[in-house]
């Protein structure tokens, strides 16, 4: 039996406004660890980093938040490195998807050639420069391939954080991706599947970009930020995607077949936003499918 470790990230310090720092007390409080362990699937709770809440920062338009945003990134990577060492599969609760980076750079420590697979309804390619929000948690891939604000670029090395090739996206609402970017990411020969792809055949989707990444036998982190479910269905995203036509059991499928594969060492989820669930009925939605693709890691 393979043993998680969750570490709780409450931070919307990148975000475009305040709610994912919640989803870890949210989400415990919806019963994360006792699903999975009735599902077989076995996690012991580390507790929480410190964490950051959202700020309006106008005085910095082009990379807002940024201080925050390091410092919440550096704990992510050596909580995650930590893990890592004990031989555990970090389970990383946010948050908004700038922890990835500090997820990527714990596991580079140990694994410099690791692998991510980014199912997200967006590319995340935003840049520092005029015209752009300056919202860092729109900017995770750019910062990854050394393209966005120089102090996040390397953070915890020499830029990049990854090489194009170990990375795969899966999700991306076409609507969030210019040409011009879709263009980079094909010259960049990053595998990249948009929403109508994945959710026409999730497990399909999931195996190429595995095939992409075990080029090295390095291991692979996913990311799951649930933004990638259309809002129609799901509207747990702090960013909504109306009309992308992935649902909810599409992601699942996919994810049950990234989490499954040998390679898979850790699972980072992004962009729960409780506040826009009152009920809690769309949460408890969350949660099953979540136990449901991680169970197939148990299994």
């Amino acid at each position: 039996m393979t043993e998680w470790t969750m570490i709780g990230v409450p931070s919307s310090a990148g975000a475009h406004h305040a709610g994912q720092e919640l989803a870890p007390a949210a989400l415990r409080a919806a019963g994360l660890l006792d699903q999975l362990a009735a599902a077989g699937v076995q996690a012991t709770d580390r507790g929480d980093l410190p964490g950051a809440t959202f700020e309006v920062d106008c005085d910095h338009p082009r990379a807002r938040n940024l201080p925050a945003v390091l410092r919440v990134i550096r704990e992510v990577a050596d909580a995650v490195a930590d893990v890592v060492a004990a031989g555990k599969l970090p389970l990383v609760v946010g948050g908004d998807c700038t922890i990835t980076l500090g997820v990527v750079a714990g596991f580079r420590r140990r694994y410099p050639r690791v692998g991510l697979a980014y199912v997200d309804g967006d590319a995340d390619l935003s840049s520092d420069e005029a015209g752009d929000s300056g919202i860092l948690d729109s900017a995770g891939i750019a910062h990854l391939l050394g393209l966005g604000s120089p102090e996040l670029n390397g953070f915890d090395g020499a830029p990049p954080l990854l090489d194009a090739s170990r990375i795969a996206m899966l999700g991306c609402d076409p609507r969030e991706v210019t040409a011009t970017r879709r263009q980079f990411l094909a010259e960049a020969g990053i595998s990249y599947a948009e929403a109508a792809e994945f959710s026409a055949d999730p497990e399909g989707a999931a195996r190429r970009a595995l095939v992409a990444l075990a080029r090295s036998s390095s291991p692979v982190i996913v990311h799951f930020d649930v933004d990638v479910v259309d809002s129609g269905d799901l509207p747990l995203g702090n960013f909504p995607h109306y009309g992308s036509g992935v649902r909810l059991e599409h992601a699942v499928r996919g994810l049950r077949v990234l989490l499954a594969n040998p390679a898979c060492a850790a699972l980072v989820l992004t962009e729960v936003n409780p506040t826009h669930d009152p009920s809690g009925r769309q949460l408890a939605r969350y949660l099953a499918g979540l136990t449901t693709a991680m169970a197939a890691r148990a299994s």
